[in-house]
């Protein structure tokens, strides 16, 4: 009886945990954090690779594969261009601009 006892209470613990992991609306789960600082990291990369872009003043930020662009740019081709190259990134669900014009 004591075995059934133990089962049930760890199996209650671990459901309890598990649901701690789990995402909202609001807040990202473990692995949808990492998948987002990967495609963070690969939109950086993009920006950073092209010539016509300066990519000190282009901020990027990822909540659930939404990325979000701003910073200060000095043309309408270069907010275009970034866009472009955050939404040519795999795993970006949309992408949400906030760049202003300098």
């Amino acid at each position: 009886m004591k075995a059934k006892n133990r089962i049930a209470i760890v199996l209650a613990a671990a459901a309890f945990a598990f649901t701690g992991c789990a995402s909202t609306s609001k807040q990202e789960s473990v692995g949808e954090y990492i998948d987002d600082s990967v495609i963070t990291t690969k939109v950086k990369a993009a920006i950073f690779n092209d010539p016509a872009l300066k990519s000190s003043e282009i901020n990027v930020e990822t909540f659930k594969g939404v990325v979000q662009l701003s910073g200060f740019v000095s043309s309408r081709a270069m907010v275009d261009k970034a866009v472009a190259n955050a939404q040519g990134v795999r795993g970006v669900v949309s992408v949400k601009n906030d760049m202003r014009l300098k």
